[in-house]
């Protein structure tokens, strides 16, 4: 059996209580995927990865950010395009939990198949 995807990283959701994630909690579980944007323009964080969600309703929502102390590595693989290589799905969702503990992440590298 031939590997799609091979472990990047793990880590939790930074940045949650601040956005949209209260919008869309319903719609979030284990399994969920959030698009990886590199925010640019972010005045907190020079390498900001922010993570944005396609909800039932079409809209993005912004949920949260990459914590700034694991996001120097994706960001510069998302500046240089391979923003398509990553898969970014929640692995652990605790609505007890402190809002900065709430959602886990995991990130994959998916294999190119071209």
């Amino acid at each position: 059996m031939e590997t799609r995807k091979k472990y990047f990283m793990e880590c939790y959701l930074a940045g949650r209580k601040y956005h949209d994630a209260d919008e869309v909690w319903n719609q979030l579980k284990v399994g969920t995927v959030f698009q990886l944007v590199r925010d640019l323009s972010n005045r907190y964080d020079v390498n900001a990865v922010a993570l944005t969600f396609r909800a039932e309703d079409g809209e993005d929502y912004l949920i949260g950010y990459i914590p700034q102390t694991e996001n120097e590595v994706l960001a510069l693989f998302l500046e240089m395009g391979w923003t398509e290589m990553f898969e970014c799905r929640i692995c652990k969702i605790d609505p007890e939990a402190y809002s900065e503990r709430q959602i886990k992440l995991t990130i994959k590298v998916k294999k190119n198949m071209a």
